[in-house]
Order: C-alpha cells, then sequence, then structure tokens
C-alpha cells in the first residue's frame, strides 16, 4: 500500500505517518512535508520516484503527473483499470493527506498583495484531494487533522476503514475544496461587483447548539471561512456562563449591532429580537438604569450589550438582574469576576465594536435572509451619524434637547422590527412598539408602555406615517416632536395635523424597515 502526504497543516502529520507505516502503508510526500517527516525520522520518499519527473517553478508542479492521478483514480474493481497502470508503470496510491495552502492567511494583511494571493492558491492539492474523493472506495483521503486519530483507531481496531467512514471523508474533502475555492472566488471577485451572476458562501461550523429557536429544532453556529473580524460569529470570545442557546446568539447579534451604531457610552437590552431597553451616558450605570426603566419586565431574562468595558461598578448594578447574556468589547478584571458567579450568565467578549456603516460593501458582507427555494439578498442598512439630513416640516423649531433626542430615537428605531415606533427622552428608550401590521397600533403599544413618562417624550417611526391618526395619538399622550421619513401620498395630511396639535416634525427621507 502506498500514500501520499503533502500538507501545509502539519499538525499531527508525523504521527500519522508512522501509524501509515505501521499498517505497512509506504510513505511519499513533496516540499517540506517530506523534509518535516524525514528530520522527525520517518521512512518517506519523494513523489518523484512514483512520477519520474522532478519539482519544477519551485514547487508549482510537482503532483500534477498521471504517474500519481492514475495511480489514484484506478478502480480496483475495474482489471482494465489495473491493467492500464500496470502497462504504464504506475503503482496504486491508497491514501492520500493533504491540506490547502494558507490562503486565507496569506490575504490577512491589508499589505497582501494581488502576487501574495497567486502564489498561495493550491492547484496540485485540490486535484489529488477530488482525485481521491472520487475514488474513495478504494482510496483514503484526509484533509482534516483531527480526524487521523478516529480514523487510524477505526483502522487499527477493525482492520480497514469502513466504507461508510470513506464515504464521509469524501464529503467533508469535497467541502474543504469547495470551500477554498469560494475564498479564493470572492478574493479575485472583489468589491466591484456586489450581485454576481452565481457565487459560493464558504462556512465553518463554530459549534453545536443544544437546539434551534425551539427545542425540537436541531441547530448550530457557523462563520464564514477567512473572517476572523467584522462579525459577532468571526469575534465571539464566551467568557463564562452556559452554552449559548440559538436565540441567544440572534439576540446578541441585535444588541450588538444597536450599541454599535452609537459613538456614546450606550447601553442596551434586547429581548426577542427588539431591543426594550436602550440608554447612552457618560456614566454606564446610569445608562444602564435608564435602559432597564425603559422596559422592566420584558427586560428580565434579556441581552446586555455595551460598547465601552464593563467596569466593576457596571458589573455590580448588572448582576442584581436576572440576564442570560452580558456582551461587551472586554471585560475588567474584578467586573468579570462579579458577573461571573451568576453561574447561568454567558459573559461573551467580542472585541472592537465598530457601526454598521464602517462595515465594507462586498458581496462578502451582505444581508442574507432565507426563503424556501432561495435567498434575499441586499447590502446593511447602514447610514453613518453624519449622513443624517434632517428638515422640519411642522410645528416649531425642536429645542436643542428635542433635537439630540430625535436623532437619539432615529438611531434607535432603525433596529426594532417594522412597523416601529420608538420613545425616547434625555437619551434613553422610554417606550417601544415594534412588529405590527398597522403603524397607529405600534404608536399605541409605545404610548402604552410608557405610560406617564410618555409626557415630552420625542417619537421617532421607521417609515412614513400613512395618515394623521398616529401623530394624533402621539398628541394624546404629550409628545413634543417627532422623526419620520416621510414620502406618504398623505404627507400634507400628516404635517397639517402635526401644525394643529403643536406637534415639531422632522423628516430625515431615509427608511429604516426591519423585517
Amino acid at each position: 500500500m502506498r500514500a501520499i502526504l503533502s500538507v501545509s497543516d502539519k499538525a499531527g502529520i508525523e504521527s500519522a505517518a508512522r501509524r501509515l507505516t505501521e499498517f505497512g502503508v509506504e510513505i511519499y510526500s513533496t516540499g517540506g512535508t517530506l523534509a518535516t517527516l524525514q528530520e522527525a525520522g520517518v521512512d518517506a520518499r519523494s513523489v518523484t520516484e512514483l512520477t519520474n519527473f522532478p519539482e519544477i517553478m519551485e514547487g508549482r508542479v510537482k503532483t500534477l503527473h498521471p504517474g500519481l492521478h492514475g495511480g489514484i483514480l484506478a478502480r480496483r474493481s475495474e482489471p482494465s483499470d489495473l491493467e492500464q497502470i500496470a502497462q504504464l508503470g504506475i503503482e496504486p496510491i491508497d491514501v492520500v493527506i493533504v491540506n490547502l495552502y494558507p490562503f486565507a492567511r496569506a490575504i490577512e494583511s491589508p499589505d497582501a498583495t494581488i502576487g501574495t494571493a497567486l502564489d498561495n492558491i493550491d492547484v496540485g492539492g485540490p486535484t489529488l484531494i477530488r482525485a481521491a474523493a472520487k475514488n474513495f472506495e478504494d482510496v483514503l483521503v484526509l484533509t482534516d487533522p483531527a480526524d487521523y486519530d478516529v480514523v487510524f483507531g477505526e483502522w487499527s481496531e477493525h482492520g480497514a476503514v469502513s466504507v461508510q467512514t470513506r464515504q464521509w471523508l469524501a464529503a467533508k474533502s469535497f467541502g474543504h475544496v469547495s470551500a477554498y475555492d469560494a475564498l479564493i472566488a470572492s478574493y479575485l471577485r472583489g468589491d466591484e461587483e456586489l450581485f454576481p451572476s452565481t457565487f459560493t458562501v464558504a462556512v465553518e461550523k463554530i459549534q453545536d447548539l443544544r437546539y434551534g429557536e425551539n427545542p425540537h429544532q436541531r441547530g448550530a453556529l457557523y462563520r464564514e471561512v477567512g473572517r476572523k473580524s467584522g462579525g459577532l460569529a468571526a469575534s465571539l470570545r464566551q467568557l463564562s456562563g452556559k452554552e449559548l442557546s440559538f436565540n441567544n446568539i440572534l439576540d446578541a447579534e441585535l444588541a450588538v449591532a444597536t450599541v454599535s451604531d452609537f459613538l456614546g457610552p450606550t447601553l442596551a437590552i434586547v429581548k426577542h429580537g427588539n431591543p426594550c431597553g436602550l440608554a447612552t451616558n457618560v456614566d454606564l450605570t446610569l445608562a444602564f438604569e435608564h435602559a432597564l426603566m425603559g422596559d422592566p419586565v420584558s427586560a428580565f431574562g434579556g441581552v446586555v450589550a455595551v460598547n465601552r468595558p464593563v467596569t466593576t461598578a457596571l458589573a455590580e448594578v448588572i448582576s442584581q438582574t436576572f440576564f442570560e447574556v452580558v456582551i461587551a468589547p472586554e471585560f475588567e478584571e474584578s467586573g468579570r469576576d462579579i458577573l461571573s458567579k451568576r453561574k447561568n450568565l454567558r459573559l461573551l467578549e467580542v472585541g472592537q465594536m465598530r457601526g454598521s456603516w464602517e462595515l465594507p460593501t462586498s458581496p462578502a458582507t451582505l444581508d442574507w435572509k432565507r426563503v424556501s427555494g432561495g435567498y434575499l439578498v441586499q447590502t446593511h442598512d447602514a447610514i453613518a451619524p453624519d449622513e443624517i439630513e434632517t428638515r422640519l416640516v411642522a410645528g416649531p423649531q425642536p429645542t436643542l434637547e428635542e433635537t439630540t433626542d430625535l436623532l437619539f430615537a432615529w438611531r434607535a428605531v432603525e433596529h426594532v422590527r417594522s412597523n416601529a415606533i420608538v420613545l425616547a427622552k434625555n437619551l434613553a428608550l422610554v417606550g417601544l412598539g415594534a412588529g405590527q401590521p398597522s403603524r397607529v397600533d405600534s404608536v399605541r403599544i409605545a404610548v402604552q408602555k410608557a405610560d406617564l413618562r410618555a409626557q415630552g417624550c420625542v417619537l421617532a417611526s421607521d417609515a412614513y406615517f400613512p395618515f394623521a391618526d398616529g401623530i394624533e395619538e402621539a398628541a394624546k399622550a404629550g409628545i413634543s416632536a417627532v422623526i419620520q421619513p416621510g414620502g406618504s401620498i398623505r404627507d400634507d395630511e400628516v404635517i397639517a395635523a402635526a401644525d394643529r396639535l403643536g406637534i415639531s416634525m422632522v423628516f430625515t427621507g431615509t427608511r429604516h424597515f426591519r423585517h
């Protein structure tokens, strides 16, 4: 029996080679892998002994040869295949252990050039893997060092590796090559063509989850291959607490997106896909208290996110309420110690937080929504703070305090399910209406949540008011100013109602639907 070993990730390769020699397998290798094995005292030979052809172009061509691929692809059940390779002096190859040039690592650096990228595109490796995976019934193919012990354990125990295991390894190998090709295609395509006619997104599993949204559903968390930052799945690090659930991760994603959209120290509390508490304050303990006042009942068991490090003082006040998750750029050691005492509380660190407007626009960062049989794909709803243009269309000129709260509310309403209404005062969310088919119903719910605190609040709406009834409901509650996109065919009617009721109304010209 013969094996070809050619790996970039050399973890466990010496041990794997020794196990193969114990099974009576002759080892053939290339370049750096061959040197590693020989230095370790493993009896390994160059693949040139099988090809009778030297490595050329500094190793760019070394395994692209019928002397290797004929030995891999020959079907042992087909006498004609075996006769042909025998006539040509080609030896059968029974094991292929290959993983690919580290393309993702090569392009990580901002200084990486197209030349660097091209030099790290593996050609021979994928070809060996595909050939071995195609002929998995006769050839064992391994691409992941994590599989060595399992596979060789089965071989040792049963004297062979089962066809079921071989097929599983073949599927994994095709996936390995597919992800590699997808990453290369994405890099070469660049950011110019946002919606190409076809493209593949490669993802890798981070962890299995206890279940999906409900206990009868299965779930797992994946991240994009090659993406080490710029997203929750890429940067998430759990410091303590029990295992994350599917719903924890969904709410954590929204919570991080919400606080990241604010430049000042901001804290959000998210429950079931909506921020039920949100506040900005230089004193984060006050930000927490104000956010909690937004809806203390809904906040119970929610997810807390803050866009600044968690201090001792902040940890102390957070620890007095039951939450599922606390997520921040980092935790001071004493703050972490305080919160870690709650064994079921998950503490998540995500490193630097940045607003969605800072994310690059490319196919790799598009927003995907699943529909049956396909996907809806769009760019992210990303508008920088200095890109918000406001226009007073009704009522008196808002005060400085009202203007500040209007801009806060407008940034907040972007993260609430449509139809979305936010009431805010003193840079804190006071009432929320979300996910209603009727916008006036969302206003009523927000007012009901705020109760007497609605008096003197400002109101933000994620889309235009189709009728004046929403403004009339706001006036009854004592709302002083409204910010909304405008654009309804009844804008004149809505503006007239605001003027009649003495409510300042500002148009932004930008809608923020979130479904």
